[in-house]
């Protein structure tokens, strides 16, 4: 395991430090990953995928079985319910993952949009798990199902511009960069739409909006305090002694991961531990007390987000693969406990990208660096009642920064490359379609030409252009790794509310490559 991230130490201290230190330090061992096979069979599979022969030029065969199989649209917008209709039999999953080519792109947000509704509207889902932060898509959830705010958790938010959301007496959400992955206006419309749906219908019956996310450590500790100091004073002031060291790096947390790097500062695992511990050893009692089971459920998520982030930011310095899957892991917990919350019949959709909803044992990032992701999870547990969508275009412009932190941009991107799995779609000719790539629903000829082992192209919320192979492609394999795919030639940014980003902490690398 190597030391990564070297350019952080760009202080006199730390470079006096790394000096100091290069030459004598050894990486501590972490615990392996309790969702990583290490078995045979696995290592077999990851030597067979490894194994399957690389990228060649586009041939007429392979052109004209895509061709075959595809279901062509004119556009989403022009064909919303026929669009939408042509996944009807993924409607029978427990878990549907929806994922993007990249977090700033009109047509993916709009794509997922639609299928969501329509199995919403068709196939009784009632549960949209974004990649977001847990109380940020709480105050939306909070929107979405008129529950009413009863003192503890954020008030109710809305996905619009700020100067609107303060004229309706309403906190704006998602606010934190990259704001535009979730404050467009795409996502605006789903939400507006969503909470009309819901309209008349009981919160504990409505459609959620849930985040699925960690980044949200600080906000998270403030709504278990505050959740507390309703429910249970003595026990809030606990909470304020427990989380009250580790609040202090909230601001900050990389630089917590760096101080326990550095310095064998051990943490404040034991405290975040212990405070879930008790909050969970008193949910009968809590969940039980006037506010309704969604409050303390909402508190519970917040503690354990707490623990994993804490967790999270001393891993990330010690390896990419680590980090990767506590993160992605605590993704997949995260929507298994909404689930059981929610009910045995419980459903839901997951909105995040392509790098943590295809399956990642069929691509270099599980047969190559030992990571998952909650695609491969949410197989291994669900089996065939869990069914991933991907969405992939050749060209067009994208919502992105050039760095983290930086304004939003509008970026051209480059045309897929000579190699990967855009430049054969592209190679169709067809501007819009559908492919079915599930075993028995298409032509195995087809299933067959599409696991030659291809580049496929993964842009964050940072889009690095002049980089592109080494930034923003990674090998798969593609009908091991997504059960359907939307294609849309050439796309546009998303709609966004605002280019200005706020202040944020450094996260440089964290969410490998480039902001997924």
């Amino acid at each position: 395991m190597v030391l990564r991230r070297i350019a952080y130490f760009n202080t006199p201290q730390h470079v006096n430090f790394w000096l100091r230190f290069q030459s004598t330090w050894s990486p501590p061992t972490l615990p392996r990953h309790r969702y990583l096979h290490t078995t045979r069979a696995e290592k077999k599979h990851r030597a067979k995928m490894a194994s399957l022969k690389g990228p060649t030029k586009p041939s007429a065969d392979e052109i004209n079985l895509i061709k075959a199989d595809a279901i062509s649209f004119p556009s989403v917008p022009e064909s919303r319910e026929a669009f939408a209709r042509c996944f009807d039999s993924f409607g029978d999953s427990k878990v549907l993952l929806i994922g993007d080519a990249s977090h700033g792109t009109s047509e993916f947000y709009s794509a997922r949009a639609e299928i969501t509704k329509y199995m919403i509207e068709h196939h009784g889902f009632n549960i949209v798990a974004a990649e977001a932060d847990w109380p940020d898509a709480e105050a939306v959830d909070r929107y979405v199902r008129r529950r009413p705010w009863t003192g503890t958790g954020p008030p109710a938010a809305s996905v619009e511009p700020v100067p609107a959301a303060k004229e309706a007496g309403r906190d704006p959400a998602f606010m934190r960069f990259p704001t535009w992955m979730w404050r467009n206006v795409e996502v605006h419309d789903f939400v507006e739409w969503l909470r009309g749906y819901n309209e008349g219908t009981e919160p504990h019956d409505a459609v959620g909006f849930y985040g699925l996310d960690l980044y949200s450590m600080g906000a998270s500790i403030e709504a278990v305090i505050g959740y507390l100091d309703r429910a249970d004073p003595k026990l809030a002031a606990v909470a304020r002694e427990r989380y009250g060291r580790l609040l202090m790096w909230a601001e900050d947390p990389h630089e917590y991961g760096l101080e326990t790097l550095v310095t064998g500062f051990e943490g404040y695992e034991k405290d975040v531990v212990a405070m879930l511990q008790d909050l969970l050893s008193k949910r009968l009692e809590l969940a039980a007390a006037r506010w309704d089971g969604d409050e303390f459920h909402s508190a519970q998520q917040n503690a354990r987000l707490v623990v994993d982030a804490e967790r999270y930011y001393k891993s990330m310095y010690f390896g990419r693969d680590e980090s990767w899957n506590l993160r992605d892991t605590h993704m997949f917990e995260t929507l298994n406990r909404i689930l059981k919350h929610r009910g045995s019949d419980a459903k839901a959709i997951v909105w995040a990208h392509n790098s943590h909803i295809g399956d990642a044992r069929a691509t270099s990032m599980g047969w190559s660096r030992g990571e998952l992701n909650i695609g491969q999870l949410c197989k291994e547990t669900y089996g065939e009642q869990a069914l991933a969508i991907g969405c992939g275009s050749y060209t067009g412009t994208v919502a992105a920064a050039s760095r983290w932190g930086d304004d939003m941009q509008v970026m051209r991107v480059n045309p897929g490359m000579a190699g990967s799995y855009e430049e054969l779609m592209h190679a169709t000719g067809v501007r819009n379609f559908v492919l079915d790539l599930r075993e028995g629903r298409c032509d195995g000829r087809l299933r067959e030409a599409l696991r030659k082992k291809r580049l496929e192209r993964f842009i964050g919320v940072i889009y690095r252009p002049d980089t592109e192979r080494q930034s923003h492609y990674s090998m798969a394999v593609l009908p091991d790794q997504l059960d359907g795919l939307v294609w849309m030639d050439e796309t546009r940014h998303v709609g966004v509310l605002e280019v200005h980003q706020p202040p944020s902490a450094l996260e440089t690398d964290e969410t490998w490559p480039f902001g997924l």
